[in-house]
């Protein structure tokens, strides 16, 4: 039996790790990995990928950065989280937010430390990407349209790290970096239809509260159908191996998907619309691998 002492550690861990969504930063550090190996480097040896220090610096520096952000957010986003999240919010304020903010300088100081053993540029990379993730949640965030495509740009930087480091500039790595983009985006904007009992309570300024759910959820229609776009230029012009069945997988959800928007009309209906977004692209990171399904056993040697 653990002592009391140890209770209360183990669950000030787990809200830390609730805090900087450990759960997220592990998908976002597979997906860097599996898109290095079979979209940004596929000509290099899979030890070569998969040993190489910059890389794993890289990687190491964007999550330490990602945790970090994950806390200031949540520290500024305490008292709206309280009524939008109630159950999270109880387990994040086990810990203090004096812990938090030094958490976060913490792991900010170590990505940078980390990133002067690649180069100067990627402290120059990973300094401007701390300040970009503190300016959004500090102002960004409650400015309408601006603050959702800046939250979704932050969301895919990660993966332009890695991208510059290969300097692999392929057309295909663009598509699908443009799916990927417009899905966070349209999961960013159901976030705000989820949250507007806590945004409207804390005075910010999203797109449903100034101009009505029904206009946002246009604005979320639109932009998944603009998701279609590269959706069916991976299929049909592209060598994507057989991640085009996750596509064509896609388009059936997204369909799906538009169907139940314009019948929502509730928090619980959009979080359902959430977790659809969220599921395509967590199922997007393992379907990589369908890209070449003998690669990984073929480069071992």
């Amino acid at each position: 039996m653990l002592s009391r002492k140890n209770k209360l550690l183990l669950l000030k861990f787990l809200s830390l790790f609730s805090v900087v969504r450990g759960y997220n930063i592990l998908m976002i550090i597979l997906a860097q990995y599996l898109a290095s190996i079979y979209i940004l480097a596929p000509h290099l040896p899979l030890r070569k990928v998969v040993f190489d220090g910059n890389l794993f610096v890289i990687v190491l520096s964007s999550a330490l950065v990602i945790a970090a952000g994950y806390i200031i957010n949540n520290f500024y986003d305490a008292e709206k989280d309280l009524i939008n999240k109630p159950r999270k919010s109880m387990l994040d304020r086990l810990v203090s937010q004096r812990t938090k903010l030094t958490t976060y300088f913490v792991l900010n100081f170590l990505s940078v430390i980390f990133a002067s053993y690649v180069s100067f540029k990627a402290v120059v990379f990973f300094s401007a990407y701390i300040f970009g993730i503190w300016f959004y949640s500090h102002k960004l965030k409650k400015v309408p349209f601006l603050g959702n495509f800046v939250s979704a740009t932050l969301a895919i930087a990660p993966f332009f790290a890695v991208f510059v480091y290969y300097k692999n500039f392929d057309t295909v790595i663009f598509v699908h970096a443009l799916f990927l983009f417009l899905l966070i985006l349209a999961r960013e904007m159901i976030k705000d239809l989820e949250n507007m009992a806590g945004d409207m309570a804390q005075n910010y300024k999203t797109i449903p509260i100034l101009y009505g759910a029904k206009f946002s959820k246009t604005c979320i229609a639109i932009l998944i159908g603009l998701t279609l776009l590269p959706s069916f230029l991976l299929i049909e012009y592209f060598d994507v191996g057989y991640m085009y069945l996750y596509f064509i997988g896609c388009i059936f959800l997204l369909m799906g998907f538009l169907v139940l928007l314009v019948k929502s009309n509730s928090k619980k209906h959009y979080v359902w619309l959430h977790n659809i977004l969220k599921l395509i692209i967590i199922l997007g990171v393992f379907s990589i691998l369908l890209i070449n399904v003998d690669l990984v056993l073929n480069r071992i040697l």
